[in-house]
């Protein structure tokens, strides 16, 4: 029988893509391991390979199509002693269902058994599939699935706007705009402040002024959900600390002398990272993600650095960090911060690791509170470094480079005193550079 190629899931959080571009054309043989198209995430642009030998029957999905719901069949293919004449059969069959509720294809290619898709270190699992008052299954994303868990939301009474009638986030948030039947209105209501319930409501208010439509891509689309999700699901809490820099730009200064016949210029976030690095080291029960039922406390710094890209933002993980030099880290830096402008990272260069930066002191900004990337136990929110008058040791006045650091951390994870702790480490390995390199 004919075997239907699915849009793969390309990573945990992963709900739907672009059919970038095909590499093969209806009628060659591909074998299993070809690359047979490219397909764009909310993140990066990753090729997808063919899981079975065969002719590639029919293309179902022209390739430049956007919002490919994860599952849905994109191509088919023939096996040996198949014609053409098996396809139309073919194409109207069913998917094959999948292993469990959160059954997805995977990233090498889609099979007619659908495989499970691997869950991201602290993200949420989808809640069971559905079912409705016939006992029968719901079939549903597991984002949507999701949300209509937290908001208690019933997808046994939604109609689905997805392929083959399957409920999508769209339909969870459709129906969560809609007012309840049960609900009663009251006679009497304290007046406050309207809020729009649709996005159609949203763009009524501003009909009659100009303005420009942006359509959200995939990468804006996971931003909005995924630090929603961390502002109203973790309990944040903030520490702040002034910095003096003036060792560091000091012993900066003589390195960067140093290494110049490499080629290698250090830059202060190279050493605010090598500063982390090391502090998780120094106080390991801060060195921990939030997973759901239980706290993962890791052996290894794994530290994630902001990396401002068109249209969004990347966080690649600086793997090991407290086992590499500052050149190392530096020469790594570069190479994961270009290629996430190009959105030619992996999944696995920008998933993971318990502590997060987030640097906006080249753009000037004095201090800022950074949100939690779950499921991250905290993030570092750094500032530009100014001159300011300080109060030296002997009593007198004088000027000292200051960065203002923010810390802001997961309650669940860690707690004040040992937050505090934390980022009384990085202090020091910043203001005593010395002391991370020995």
């Amino acid at each position: 029988m004919p075997i239907q190629i699915l849009m793969p899931a390309l990573s945990p959080t992963m709900e739907d893509g672009t059919l970038a571009r095909w590499l093969v054309k209806e009628g060659d043989s591909v074998s299993s391991g070809d690359v047979i198209a490219e397909i764009e995430t909310d993140k990066a642009t990753m090729e997808f390979e063919a899981a079975d030998d065969g002719v590639l029957g029919r293309i179902l999905v022209t390739e430049g199509t956007a919002g490919v719901t994860v599952n849905t069949p994109i191509a088919v293919l023939l096996a040996e002693g198949e014609s053409a004449g098996d396809l139309d059969s073919a194409a109207a069959a069913p998917v094959a269902p999948a292993a469990s509720a959160d059954a997805t294809p995977s990233a090498t290619g889609a099979t007619t058994a659908a495989e499970v898709a691997p869950q991201g270190a602290g993200e949420k699992a989808a809640p069971p599939a559905p079912q409705g008052k016939d006992g029968a299954r719901v079939f549903a994303s597991p984002l949507a699935r999701r949300i209509a868990a937290d908001r208690g939301i019933d997808l046994s009474a939604l109609t689905g706007s997805g392929p083959r009638g399957r409920v999508v986030r769209a339909d969870v948030e459709a129906a969560e705009a809609r007012p309840s039947p049960a609900r009663t209105t009251p006679t009497t209501q304290t007046p406050g402040p309207s809020r729009p319930a649709a996005t159609g409501d949203v763009a009524r208010l501003y009909a009659d002024r100009p303005h420009r439509e942006i359509a959200l891509d995939g990468m804006r689309r996971t931003i909005a959900d995924r630090l929603s999700e961390a502002k109203q699901t973790i309990p944040h809490f903030y520490l702040r600390r002034d910095i003096r820099l003036d060792a560091l730009l000091d012993l900066r200064a003589q390195m960067n002398a140093g290494l110049a016949a490499r080629g290698v210029k250090l830059s202060v976030n190279d050493f605010i990272i090598k500063a982390c690095a090391h502090a998780l080291q120094q106080v390991p029960a801060a060195n921990a993600v939030w997973a759901g039922d239980r706290i993962l406390q890791l052996e290894p710094s794994d530290v994630a650095v902001a990396v401002a890209v068109e249209g969004g933002l990347f966080t690649p993980v600086l793997r090991d960090a407290q086992a590499k030099s500052l050149s190392a880290l530096s020469a790594e830096m570069k190479d994961l911060a270009a290629r996430a402008r190009d959105r030619k990272l992996t999944p696995q260069e920008y998933q993971g690791g318990s502590f997060a930066i987030s640097n906006l002191g080249m753009f000037g900004i004095d201090s800022f509170d950074a949100v939690i990337n779950p499921p991250h136990g905290a993030i570092l929110a750094v500032g530009t470094g100014v001159k300011r008058p300080v109060v030296t040791a002997d009593g007198t006045l004088g000027v000292a480079t200051l960065m203002t650091a923010t810390l802001s951390v997961d309650h669940r994870v860690i707690d004040g005193a040992l937050g505090a702790e934390l980022l009384a480490a990085i202090v020091e390995a910043l203001e005593n550079p010395l002391v991370m390199l020995a």
